[in-house]
């Protein structure tokens, strides 16, 4: 009698980790004309999102250390793409904004994302991407609850 396959037995971490590194990889090569690092990229999205963040709130969203933040985003402001505006409720904070110039960069690399996409779901189903995706929400949940306060281990 054959063995069942059991959840647990079922490898789909290095298939994850595997998707993910070709999407950074193609996106990188198709997003090579912009110039700038997937950390800035990154930065630079989630200003134009909200704009307003303090630098370690976007420290936060990015899952980064503050101090790298800030250096990602001192090449940005270097470069154009990001200003510094006072804080009115703090003088020593400062808010961060994606510039015009920004906006512009922002808008070639979401086409990019599109088109990376529509590359990746190529002959897969609309309910096969939606029953994929409701799949991937739910393991994220119950990965999520495992850090609720009632982890026991």
């Amino acid at each position: 009698m054959a063995d069942t396959l059991k959840v647990e037995d079922i490898s789909f971490g290095y298939l994850l980790n595997d998707v993910t590194l070709l999407f950074r990889k193609h996106f990188d090569r198709r997003a090579v004309r912009f110039g700038l690092t997937r950390a800035q990229w990154r930065a630079l999205k989630a200003l134009h999102r909200r704009p307003g963040m303090r630098q370690n709130e976007l420290a936060e969203q990015l899952d980064m250390e503050p101090i790298a933040v800030g250096r990602v985003i001192d090449r940005l402001q270097a470069a154009g793409f990001v200003e510094r505006r006072a804080d009115p409720k703090d003088r020593r904070a400062w808010r961060l904004h994606d510039t015009e110039q920004a906006r512009g960069v922002i808008d070639g690399m979401e086409e990019i994302a599109r088109g990376l996409r529509r590359d990746a779901t190529a002959g897969i189903s609309p309910d096969d991407l939606t029953m994929m995706l409701t799949v991937l929400d739910r393991m994220k949940e119950n990965l999520q609850s495992l850090d609720g306060p009632s982890e026991e281990s």
